[in-house]
């Protein structure tokens, strides 16, 4: 299934264990870890919750084979919605949630990484949303918002824009991430240590801070996005995307 729950002390691990396909989410993936993280929800011994991948990838992004049966717009709203809820379900939590993350976060992975309430770096972290000079698609309101609230909107913005993909310093210096550890053999200590520090602190306060930033983060009320997503999902340019990345090739963008 590539989704692996583990408990170590008051922790749960979830670590995504697909490197053929470098960690890329199938719907199937989203689908299950959206009951993972609801199961967690239920258990009241528990303290703090690691999403983990390999040591080449946390997660690159979507399977992007799935897109290849896209016929439309609806289409792309149903795979958005599929992600949202997943993500909320995450945010929902009302433990500390860690992203330990080495090699590639990209795409699908960045706003994954974006849901949980911390995220540190392995030294080999490769950061960025490349869906510009890839698939030709776009993402949500809600997810521009969950990562502009961690790396401000500008920076998004030129994220998005430049497609390009940031190291580990850099995605320390844009405040992505909390901190960076010398190797993936020094993620999951760091990520253990961190998660018995949170679990040493008050439960009622860590509870109380993560609902406060969930109602500001989701305050400004549900925005209209279904127009900007159909621009893309339902274009001849999104369906060049995809087939530019399997037949190893630039796309030839046509705004069509």
């Amino acid at each position: 299934m590539y989704l692996h729950l583990e408990r170590r002390e008051h922790a749960a691990w979830i670590v995504i264990d697909r490197p053929g396909a470098r960690n890329a989410l199938s719907f199937e993936m989203w689908d299950r870890l959206g009951e993972i993280a609801r199961e967690l929800s239920r258990d009241s011994t528990l303290r703090a919750v690691i999403i983990a991948g390999g040591p080449e990838a946390f997660a690159a992004g979507a399977d992007i084979a799935e897109f290849t049966s896209f016929a439309g717009a609806d289409d792309g709203f149903a795979y958005e919605a599929r992600v949202e809820s997943v993500l909320r379900a995450i945010e929902d939590l009302q433990v500390p949630t860690i992203a330990a993350l080495a090699g590639a976060c990209t795409g699908g992975g960045v706003f994954l990484a974006s849901a949980c309430d911390l995220r540190i770096g392995a030294a080999n972290l490769r950061v960025g949303v490349p869906i510009a000079r890839t698939l030709g698609n776009v993402t949500t309101v809600a997810n521009v918002r969950r990562l502009g609230a961690i790396i401000g909107l500008a920076r998004v913005k030129e994220w998005f824009m430049t497609a390009r993909l940031l190291d580990a310093s850099r995605a320390l210096a844009a405040g992505f991430i909390g901190e960076v550890v010398p190797s993936f053999d020094a993620l999951a200590p760091r990520a253990e240590q961190l998660a018995s520090e949170l679990a040493g602190y008050a439960p009622r306060t860590l509870r109380a801070t993560k609902e406060l930033y969930r109602r500001i983060l989701r305050d400004g009320g549900e925005i209209d996005d279904r127009d900007i997503l159909e621009s893309c999902y339902a274009s001849a340019d999104f369906r060049e995307g995809v087939a530019a990345f399997f037949e190893k090739r630039p796309a030839a963008w046509r705004d069509l």
